[in-house]
């Protein structure tokens, strides 16, 4: 986020709205000062709720962006989402053998574009399955937005590749960290009409697919919720002296320490 160009752009459009400082303090429920500082450019001390809370209230979208060594930002975000990616997949290779998954779906229908991250499909009951995978989750309004109209366009995307789906589902799946957590937590109520379904249904309704179901899950250390870890515990076993099983494997054996 450019600070000077974020203060010029709430100061031009405040102005074009013929509003004082004044009067944007009043809607935006932030100090005059801080705006005044705002259209200065100096954003370091402020706080980003107040800068969201002016930007709303001008009409204004302010995205943050966060850049790091060039694009090595972009890759750690990209291996995150292929790790993530693969867990998913290699759960549904193991546990749901039934399912057919398509990786990485792109289309362009009616002019909208994008790219489903898998779509799944159960050939015995024709369901498809559109899943989300999201390593972060930043604006929750568009995520669902987004994923809605992925939805909606599953069907003819999946007619496309020879699938004639009789019911259409949606999955998003959140990498379960503390951050994604809040914030699912802080938009529940939007959340939960949106995706109705926790993860004991979803996981059920993976094994016998009857009905459209949406729902979200957590994903955690690489394991998704609904899954157990396969490990097996690890068992230390300390090293017997030669000769010491044998001295032991009397019913009346004592332990004995090796000769050095």
């Amino acid at each position: 986020m450019d600070d000077l160009r974020v203060g010029t752009v709430i100061r031009l459009v405040r102005q074009r709205r013929g509003w004082r400082q004044r009067d944007l303090a009043e809607r935006s429920g932030v100090s005059q000062t801080v705006i005044s500082r705002m259209e200065r450019g100096h954003l370091g001390p402020q706080m980003v709720d107040d800068i969201r809370s002016v930007a709303a209230a001008l009409d204004i979208r302010v995205d943050l962006v966060p850049r790091w060594r060039a694009g090595d930002l972009d890759r750690l975000l990209n291996r995150g989402h292929s790790a993530l990616h693969e867990s998913v997949a290699r759960m549904f290779r193991d546990e749901l053998p039934a399912w057919v998954l398509a990786p990485e779906v792109s289309f362009a229908i009616y002019g909208e574009r994008g790219v489903i991250d898998i779509l799944a499909w159960h050939p015995g009951r024709r369901a498809l399955l559109v899943i989300e995978l999201k390593t972060d989750l930043a604006d929750m309004n568009e995520l669902v937005g987004t994923f809605d109209r992925k939805r909606r366009l599953a069907r003819q995307i999946g007619l496309e590749r020879g699938w004639d789906p009789v019911t259409v589902s949606a999955w998003l799946i959140v990498v379960g960290s503390r951050t994604s957590r809040r914030r699912v937590a802080a938009h529940a109520a939007m959340l939960r009409g949106a995706l109705p379904d926790d993860s004991r249904a979803i996981r059920r309704w993976l094994r016998d697919p009857v009905r459209p179901v949406a729902g979200l899950s957590f994903w955690t250390d690489g394991l998704g919720e609904t899954r157990r870890p396969t490990s097996q515990p690890i068992r230390r076993v300390r090293a017997v002296a030669q000769g010491a099983s044998e001295r032991a494997s009397g019913p009346r054996a004592t332990a004995q320490r090796p000769n050095r």
